[in-house]
């Protein structure tokens, strides 16, 4: 268990007004944000997907954040997966809503047969082996789908594979039984220089092209840009932009 879930219940499903209101207000300006950086980019409206990040964040704000307009969520480590389920289960039934749920953090193997009852797609997929490993704790009547994580910034404190073993390793992965390969994912390198951070999303968008050419046309998705740089990851063809603080704020915990 991380340590700040000693301090916080993730399971709350209670929320002050004024809090709801910080996380409805905040909802509807990350959307606004992005449906103008789409005219920007001549792309229609709602092409893009805004993931809201809800690391350390609990149910009752993850279902304000459903109510405002997000229906897809992101996680970072399995434990939160597991301590919300229950409430959030119990959330959208209430509303008769269904919602998109990934992983987004690195994956333990120790881990995998615990989330899988509760997500859609885990994006955070960097090695034929973990693949391999997810394969083999899926139900065969079942599948998941999976997005190839790849290190397009270089830099040592981001996971994902090296760019130039990424087609080869997305050919491997999208021949698994019970996985589908539905996409790719980088996180932005950390740097201000625009042009570097986008030279990354567009090698990204042209790693999807060789794939979809080699035959793997369920390949489409392209999870990309955050808080600070979505508006050039949408500019790039982002299909996905991950934004935590942009709606919740601040972490209180890391």
């Amino acid at each position: 268990m991380t340590a700040y879930m000693d301090h916080k219940d993730l399971s709350n499903t209670a929320i002050s007004g004024e809090r709801a209101q910080e996380i409805i207000d905040a909802v509807h300006s990350t959307l606004d944000a992005v449906h103008e950086a789409e005219e920007r980019a001549h792309r229609s409206v709602n092409d893009v997907t805004v993931l809201a990040a809800t690391k350390t964040r609990d149910v009752a704000e993850i279902l304000t954040a459903i109510d405002a307009g997000i229906r897809c969520i992101g996680e970072n480590r399995p434990q939160e997966i597991i301590a919300k389920a229950q409430g959030l289960a119990e959330g959208l039934t209430e509303r008769n809503l269904d919602i998109s749920q990934h992983m987004i953090g690195q994956l333990q193997s120790n881990k995998i047969s615990k989330i899988l009852p509760h997500i859609s797609v885990i994006e955070s997929v960097d090695s034929l082996k973990l693949a391999e490993r997810i394969a083999r704790r899926v139900d065969e009547n079942n599948s998941i789908g999976v997005y190839l994580e790849v290190n397009e910034s270089g830099e040592d404190s981001k996971s994902g594979c090296a760019p130039e073993q990424a087609l080869d390793l997305a050919l491997e992965i999208a021949s698994l039984p019970q996985i589908r390969l539905e996409g790719l994912m980088t996180i932005g390198a950390h740097v201000n220089d625009e042009k570097i951070v986008r030279e990354g999303f567009a090698h990204l968008r042209s790693l999807r092209e060789k794939i979809q050419e080699a035959g793997i046309s369920s390949c489409a998705q392209l999870s990309m840009g955050m808080s600070a740089d979505m508006e050039w990851a949408i500019q790039e063809g982002s299909t996905i932009v991950r934004v935590g603080t942009g709606i919740f704020g601040a972490r209180a915990f890391i």
